[in-house]
């Protein structure tokens, strides 16, 4: 099989940087990027001076503004951030055609047997990032390592403006410690469960055997068992396909029970249909309904359904909507689309 080279780049406080770039002034003040406090206005992201009060993406505005009353907030200039962007992704091309975005700023690259900096992963994402500071006046971090669970986990490792490698050698001795919230898919509620199970870091989890692992946990043991040993075989996906298409949006008034949350179903449906459209994407697997409740918890229900309509988004609206069953300050209805990952297979190269 061959060991893959993969690089995961992450620009660092993506929008808040671009800003920063425009304005040298605001470099060393927190700022951050996000809606209007009056009109329920979360943070999309913020710079570091800005973090050191607790500050963080998808944080209420109002709560940020309380937390830091010095902060200077800025309205989304996207314009500005997709010129950006493109810079940075052209960037990528120079490198390899093998390139997974994730997000206007983020992309896996596979450089595997590449003849770039003499086929070394490592010295390509330094000068890669050495590119993007010069060429386009923002920073961005690196993770270099065989798959991308790997590459992703390592490109946080030395943020801001910086690079950490693992190698295939360095694996076994690297996930022992790791914990668990690292891995891919597990947020911070799932964390909290897999503790009292007493499985808090990726060493824990290898202690327990596969068949337990899955009779506990299900699917959910079945990708930590791997995930826990640096097994990731998902590939560089070089399609544009999206993986979800969705609506959303957030009410400057609570909804207050489920009858007012179904009478804004056909509103959010005409837009997702309208979006649909335009997009020509593949037939959808799955149709999903997200509600975010006032007080910040949401939840998501699906089902699989090629083609949903206003009836299958409004049952499971009503079967979501149970699963808190009080005021909604935000309402979603998507489709997912069904990934088709191939086997990676091939021979050993060296030099990282």
């Amino acid at each position: 099989m061959v060991v893959r080279k993969i690089i995961h780049i992450d620009c660092d406080c993506f929008y808040a940087a671009v800003e920063m770039r425009d304005r040298p002034e605001l470099r060393e003040v927190p700022i951050a990027i996000g809606g209007a406090p009056d009109q329920r206005g979360v943070i999309s992201t913020c710079n570091y001076p800005a973090r050191k009060f607790g500050i963080h993406s998808a944080m209420p505005t109002k709560w940020a503004l309380r937390q830091c009353p010095n902060l200077i907030l800025l309205p989304h200039s996207f314009e500005r951030y997709r010129d950006a962007s493109r810079r940075v992704h052209a960037i990528f091309a120079d490198y390899t055609d093998r390139i997974e975005p994730l997000s206007l700023d983020e992309a896996y690259l596979d450089v595997t047997g590449l003849p770039h900096c003499h086929g070394s992963a490592t010295l390509m994402a330094q000068e890669i990032r050495a590119r993007i500071e010069a060429e386009v006046g923002i920073t961005a971090s690196a993770g270099i390592a065989p798959n991308k669970l790997l590459a992703k986990i390592a490109s946080d490792w030395r943020k801001p403006n910086g690079q950490f490698v693992i190698t295939p050698d360095e694996v076994a001795a690297f996930m022992p410690t790791l914990p668990v919230g690292k891995l891919w898919g597990i947020g911070k509620v799932t964390a909290g469960k897999l503790a009292k199970l007493g499985l808090n870091t990726c060493g824990d989890v290898q202690g327990w055997p596969h068949a337990e692992l899955v009779r506990v946990l299900g699917g959910l043991g079945e990708s930590l068992y791997w995930q826990s040993r640096g097994i990731d075989e998902r590939p560089v996906a070089r399609s544009d396909k999206r993986k979800s298409l969705s609506v959303e949006h957030t009410y400057n008034q609570d909804l207050p029970d489920l009858a007012a949350c179904m009478a804004k179903l056909p509103s959010l449906y005409t837009d997702f249909s309208q979006r649909q459209q335009r997009s020509q994407r593949d037939t959808p697997h799955k149709a999903f309904v997200k509600i975010k409740f006032h007080d910040f918890t949401q939840t998501t229900m699906e089902c699989i359904c090629p083609s949903p309509d206003p009836e299958i988004f409004a049952t499971l609206l009503s079967q979501a909507w149970q699963r808190g069953a009080k005021p909604v300050r935000l309402l979603g209805v998507g489709v997912r689309f069904a990934e088709r990952p191939k086997p990676v297979t091939g021979e050993t190269l060296p030099l990282w």
